[in-house]
């Protein structure tokens, strides 16, 4: 009997010991959160787990992945004002200008994808400007989605989380706005507002927020006018009996999101020094005075265009390429970029959500999730390429989530199904060969002999539309995900199996384009494993390994009929990473460190069919947060990496005249191709993909002051550093090394903030490639030094 009451007084004493443990964890951690929270003044760290990378509510730091997270306030003190931007606070996600509009984001040296809470959105290379105002967060991720948000590639994805009543997973406890006005240099203006408010409708709780922006500014580029408006509503209730819903959608209108290849006739001098070749050609005439190049004014068509000539090895001109009338050589400002009054680019989008949940107790829930988004683009450059893009994607979902105690093991999981259809209509010309980016003198300005027809203008013999591509897929998956504790170790398994169905007819003229409707349907599977062990010391080694796949679109999301009668139309990709999270100093220093191998697809092509080219890529990332004081914080972010394009690459590449052994003054009326990329010297198997630079490393600092009566105050200073960069033809143009001083500084009074942001302060001059086929034939400058002032009122 004693033995027995000894053991039942053991027992009580370890259940006491073991409550006393679990106490004073859950006291240090609310210790922990005080500290962070009266730290974290520039919203550097995560305060609610993420469900980005897995699916699964899940804190970044823990997560066996690199990704990071930019919150609005970040976006604020930093000064972040486009994708371009996150490269601040984000490591390997710089990218080369593709056109100068930044709509998606390069990610470890491959185009990612956009996602607006978790739905991946219709395809934006360079259409428009993706709007990221109205974010209350921005999550990176470098990696695959997870199975739940659909099959995607594995370089990585954008999720944006738009503002709402539903603060940090908290309904608004009473109404708060916001309203600002932001002027500065050239002519910037810009208004934004929010608003929100708790609203109780009989047993519903919950709430509804609204934010909008608007831009009407002029740009650092002459004859850029960027003009937008974006506007964001949302409602978040609790409905009673464990049920929640959330509605929401956002609009965006936008005129001046003009595409420009920036500088042409490239040249080493004209990098290093901004010496730049002048002359025009007047061997072409405008015949009917209508201000442009018509197709019969230039010659064959919609073949064997005079303004370009294959190159096959041997040099070669024309008298149409010779320059002729102000030959000679001029000094270029960094504003002036290839651009004509006859350039436009419209774009109108449309994204609407619908969330219902159901709370089952027991940790176990389901959820329905509706989607859809819609585009709508016309533009024009002038060198030669218009499109006109009308797509719209729509997907339902279905997840149910629920925990599993086996014992010691522990485990969240979530499974489900989706269905996501397309359906687009992407119209464009610029296969027959009418573009030449060099034509133009863009120091003497637009002409009628250097603007190329549209069909846009409906002139009787005048440009057509060369490509007409109708397209609808569909994708039906069901998926499953678990996030499983094992004492220290983590694993988190992942899968999911997709029936793919294909269609498109492209009716253009075009002859080369194969004819009549091709379909194709396919199931494949995709999965990723990962592991993680929580070392006592604040450390988290883990191992992750993802194999994916991703349909292969064009730039309006529709898929083009030579792939699926190739069936190359449906891609792999994957992924190896390991790395190390750390969290030291009661939470407030954390940090990654991730090392990865990928191979992965992307589309290229011109003048000919579009083809599927393989990459491959490995590198090293650095990301540090520490909020090292109530008044100080840092961020430092860092790559290192190199990306191949695998041989050999067959698509269709303009060159520079210089590749072709030929003097610009006779090359520049024109353009030089190449109709296999690998027949060039040097190019015939793999080859460094230089577009993107070896590293970017960024360091920023933030000062906030002590509260005063007068009120409080703060400043941002950082420095960006970017290797070189160069085009991808051998021996090409190579634009140097530099670093970005950014700073900002703001004065709160009472309910009135002003802030000042200057950006580039050192006026430092640099350059970036141009993507796509007319990577070696034109850069953009970066941009001049540039402040703006913003006075912000909250309510």
């Amino acid at each position: 009997m004693p033995s027995k009451i000894a053991l039942l007084s053991a027992s009580v004493l370890s259940l006491s010991i073991a409550t006393a443990a679990r106490a004073e964890d859950q006291v240090a951690d609310q210790v922990d959160a005080v500290v962070i929270v009266a730290r974290d003044k520039a919203g550097l760290l995560e305060r609610q787990p993420s469900q980005t990378v897995f699916g699964i509510a899940k804190p970044l730091i823990e997560t066996p992945r690199s990704a990071s997270l930019v919150s609005d306030v970040t976006l604020e003190r930093y000064g972040v004002l486009t994708l371009d931007g996150v490269t601040k606070v984000s490591p390997g996600t710089n990218t080369a200008s593709f056109y100068g509009v930044p709509g998606s984001l390069n990610i470890r040296g491959t185009l990612a994808e956009n996602y607006f809470r978790g739905f991946k959105r219709v395809e934006n290379r360079g259409t428009y400007s993706t709007p990221i105002g109205g974010a209350s967060r921005i999550e990176i991720l470098r990696g695959p989605p997870t199975p739940v948000y659909g099959a995607g590639k594995v370089g990585g994805l954008v999720n944006f989380i738009p503002k709402s009543a539903r603060d940090e997973g908290r309904l608004l406890a009473e109404p708060e706005g916001e309203v600002s006005a932001t002027v500065g240099d050239y002519n910037k203006k810009l208004v934004t507002g929010q608003f929100g408010a708790p609203v109780t409708l009989g047993q519903a709780r919950g709430g509804i927020f609204v934010y909008g922006e608007a831009e009407d500014s002029h740009s650092y580029y002459k004859g850029v006018y960027p003009r937008h408006q974006t506007l964001e509503l949302s409602s978040d209730f609790d409905l009673g009996g464990g049920w929640s819903t959330a509605v929401g959608g956002m609009v965006y209108h936008s005129d001046g999101d003009v595409q420009t290849p920036g500088w042409n006739r490239l040249t080493q001098d004209l990098i290093d020094h901004g010496v730049y070749i002048t002359g025009r050609d007047t061997s072409l005439i405008d015949a009917d005075h209508n201000g442009r190049l018509s197709p019969g004014e230039i010659g064959k068509y919609p073949y064997a265009s005079a303004l370009y000539l294959p190159y096959y090895g041997f040099p070669t001109t024309d008298a149409i390429h010779t320059l002729d009338t102000g030959v000679g050589t001029t000094k270029l400002d960094r504003r002036t970029v290839y651009i004509s009054p006859a350039d436009f680019s419209r774009t109108n989008t449309q994204t609407l959500y619908f969330d219902l949940a159901k709370d089952l107790g027991g940790d176990r829930s389901i959820k329905l999730q509706l989607f859809h988004d819609r585009l709508q683009n016309r533009r024009f450059v002038s060198y030669g390429y218009p499109a006109t893009t009308d797509a719209k994607v729509s997907e339902a979902r279905v997840t149910y989530a629920f925990p599993t105690d086996l014992g010691g093991v522990r485990a969240k999981a979530l499974v489900g199904g989706s269905h996501r259809w397309f359906e687009g209509r992407r119209r464009e010309s610029f296969n027959s060969g009418l573009i030449a980016l060099d034509r133009r003198d863009i120091s003497f300005g637009p002409t009628p002999t250097d603007t190329i027809d549209s069909p846009f203008d409906n002139d009787p013999g005048g440009l057509q539309w060369e490509n007409d591509n109708r397209s609808r897929w569909k994708q039906t998956g069901v998926f499953v995900t678990s996030d499983i504790d094992v004492g220290r170790l983590n694993l988190v398994l992942g899968g999911r199996w997709d029936r793919y169905s294909v269609e498109s007819q492209d009716t253009g003229i075009l002859s080369y384009v194969p004819s009549g409707l091709k379909k194709d349907h396919r199931d494949k599977a995709t999965y990723s494993a990962s592991a993680t062990y929580r070392l006592p010391i604040g450390l988290m080694p883990y191992v992750s390994y993802a194999k994916a796949a991703a349909l292969e679109m064009s730039q309006a999301g529709d898929v083009a009929p030579n792939l699926i009668a190739d069936g190359s139309w449906l891609s792999s990709s994957d992924l190896t990473e390991a790395g190390v999270k750390v969290q030291l100093l009661r939470g407030t220093l954390i940090g990654s460190l991730a090392a990865y191998r990928q191979n992965r697809t992307q589309v290229t092509g011109a003048i000919s069919p579009p083809t599927v080219q393989g990459t491959r890529a490995k590198g090293v990332e650095v990301e540090v947060r520490w909020l090292a004081s109530e008044r100080l914080s840092f961020t430092f972010a860092g790559n290192s990496q190199r990306t191949e394009v695998k041989g050999p690459d067959t698509s269709f590449q303009y060159i520079p005249a210089y590749t072709a052994g030929v003097p610009g003054q006779q090359a520049y009326g024109g353009s030089y191709v190449v109709w296999s990329f690998a027949s060039l010297p040097g190019r015939s198997g793999d080859y460094l993909y230089t577009l993107i630079p070896k590293s970017v490393v960024s360091l920023y600092g933030t000062y906030t002051s002590k509260a005063r009566d007068w009120g409080q105050a703060g400043a941002t200073l950082g420095v960006s550093h970017t290797s070189r960069t160069a085009g991808t033809v051998q021996n090409a143009v190579h634009y140097p090394a530099y670093s970005l001083v950014n700073a900002s500084a703001y004065v709160t009074r009472g309910s009135y903030t002003v802030s000042i942001n200057i950006d580039n302060l050192f006026d430092k001059v640099y350059f970036t490639p141009d993507a796509d086929t007319y990577a070696n034939l034109g850069a953009l400058p970066g941009k001049g030094r540039e402040w703006r002032a913003t006075l912000k009122r909250t309510f």
